[in-house]
């Protein structure tokens, strides 16, 4: 699978997911498996305006960080959310120069990517996300005046629809594809639906057929056994893991081992720990003690899936203040464990 000059072998992808997929995150989903990440989704407007204040030393960027690509990530994309062509156009060159205040990345992104998918309340209602699949001349406006604007390949999360009365992900594509638009992930559900159960894997089929570029499907990918229905049933050149790599980072390997038909060991109890641990150090160290260890506690709790004893201590953690908190929080649940065998 080819997204531009990016050549990914099995095209598995981690979603770009609001408050998850910082860098500490992507790292890990890089180191086993995942071949191409995308970061949190960052405002067009939010970058662009934050270029145009008074230049101070204490001046604060809240934007641009989000942005930031580290040569180990790479090939990664920046996704920009927004609903007017010219600020994502001009956003979308100012990722490309790596010339913009707050700019913490090492190399520009190999991709931008735009959202056409969140369905948050907050987003929608400026008409973006999401709302975009109620207006697909718009969405293709906004695509070709970006992919106007930059060499890097621009690409696209769209949804189903906006509800089941308009299931309208096929005649979108076909419009972004004729904007430019370098890929399309479909995730299998309407805005409607939320993240509800049940993503319609059908519609990713029927998108598949209608357009040349390379399309990924989203939605519903649990385990490598789902990965490779999806990629049977719907013909899609890839596979974007959302919330089945959320404290299971190792998705990427065990679909990555399916589809080369080899054996995959999972990771035993100790060795998630010992991960987890390591992934709360990162966002500590990247965003402070304070913020990493509120931002990690999630992570924590989604670590301990399926692990008896998991409810008492995702209570724990959720008033953990401290990394040591989270260690001795785990050191009790490896004794309980070992002391059941």
């Amino acid at each position: 699978m080819k997204i531009g000059q990016v050549e990914l072998k099995h095209g598995l992808c981690l979603a770009p997911l609001a408050g998850v997929s910082d860098r500490s995150f992507r790292r890990l989903a890089r180191r086993f498996g995942a071949e191409y990440t995308v970061s949190e989704m960052v405002s067009a407007k939010a970058l662009c305006y934050e270029q145009r204040g008074r230049e101070t030393e204490a001046r604060v960027f809240r934007t641009a960080p989000l942005a930031a690509v580290l040569r180990e990530e790479a090939p990664m994309a920046v996704q920009l959310f927004g609903a007017e062509p010219a600020f994502m156009a001009e956003a979308a060159r100012l990722l490309e120069s790596g010339d913009y205040l707050g700019n913490e990345s090492e190399i520009p992104p190999a991709v931008i990517d735009v959202n056409m998918g969140c369905p948050m309340h907050k987003i929608v209602g400026n008409g973006e996300g999401s709302a975009l699949m109620k207006d697909p001349a718009l969405a293709a406006s906004i695509v070709r005046a970006m992919t106007q604007a930059v060499k890097l390949p621009v690409t696209v999360k769209i949804r189903a629809g906006w509800d089941a009365a308009h299931i309208n992900a096929v005649e979108m594509a076909k419009r972004l594809e004729d904007a430019g638009a370098a890929m399309i992930c479909v995730h299998g559900r309407t805005r409607e639906q939320m993240y509800a159960p049940g993503a319609d894997w059908e519609i990713i089929r029927q998108v598949k057929e209608a357009v040349r570029v390379p399309v990924v499907g989203n939605g519903d990918i649990f385990s490598a056994k789902d990965a490779l229905e999806m990629l049977k049933q719907t013909g899609c050149d890839g596979v974007m893991i959302a919330r089945g790599a959320q404290g299971n980072p190792w998705i990427f390997a065990e679909v990555a081992h399916a589809l080369e038909g080899e054996s995959y060991a999972p990771p035993t109890f100790a060795e998630r720990l010992e991960v987890a641990m390591e992934h709360a150090r990162a966002m500590v160290e990247h965003k402070g003690e304070r913020v990493g260890i509120a931002e990690s506690r999630k992570h924590m709790a989604w670590y301990l899936s399926g692990i008896r004893g998991a409810a008492a201590a995702r209570a724990a953690i959720m008033q953990a203040s401290s990394i040591a908190d989270f260690e001795g929080i785990f050191a009790t649940l490896l004794q309980n464990c070992h002391s059941d065998i």
